[in-house]
């Protein structure tokens, strides 16, 4: 019979296969940004963000050697972390080829306002917000889920200053009345 941290060991590999692939995607989108004049912001914090969201998969694996799984709430936290990939996805194929890992803006290009950019300025944060939380509680790493919550609360305020910045007046106009968050004007303007 297969431990149930085995079992959470193969749901992270495949959490690391699924970064894998947005990784390749959003290189491609990246160079068709770039081609067609795009500029890129905030190259500095990047290496720090792909740091942490490396470490976070790490911290899992590692915590859950001294964790069981928690049972009621193990099967609630990975109904979110499922959830949450589907919140990204919708958020990505919004975006299409201009969804990528860095803040790269063309000139010109008009704020994408379909999908979950209806209702939240960051919908791909939300979701990131949500994953930091619910990947590691599927297996009770409590430790894991604060640290990186508060590391990647802190990487997410640089982030999103950038983004909001190099996206100019077009999208502040754009996504004046949307938070960032969360729907119906909680989550911070």
């Amino acid at each position: 019979m297969v431990s149930s941290r085995a079992l959470y060991l193969c749901f992270l590999a495949l959490v690391g296969a699924e970064r894998l692939f947005e990784v390749a995607l959003s290189r491609r989108n990246a160079a068709r940004a770039l081609a067609r004049g795009g500029r890129e912001y905030g190259q500095a914090h990047f290496p720090w963000m792909v740091a942490l969201h490396t470490a976070f998969l790490g911290s899992c694996a590692i915590e859950s050697a001294w964790r069981r799984f928690p049972g009621t709430s193990g099967w609630i936290a990975i109904v979110v972390a499922l959830g949450t990939q589907g919140l990204r996805y919708w958020a990505v194929s919004s975006l299409g080829d201009r969804w990528n890992a860095r803040v790269i803006v063309v000139p010109g290009e008009a704020p994408v306002e379909g999908g979950p950019y209806r209702f939240l300025r960051h919908p791909n944060y939300l979701a990131v917000v949500l994953e930091m939380i619910a990947i590691p509680m599927v297996y009770g790493c409590w430790v894991t889920a604060i640290v990186f919550s508060a590391a990647n609360a802190a990487m997410l305020r640089v982030r999103i200053q950038v983004e909001e910045a190099a996206l100019g007046a077009p999208w502040q106009r754009a996504f004046a009345g949307r938070s960032r968050f969360l729907p119906g004007g909680f989550g911070g303007a």
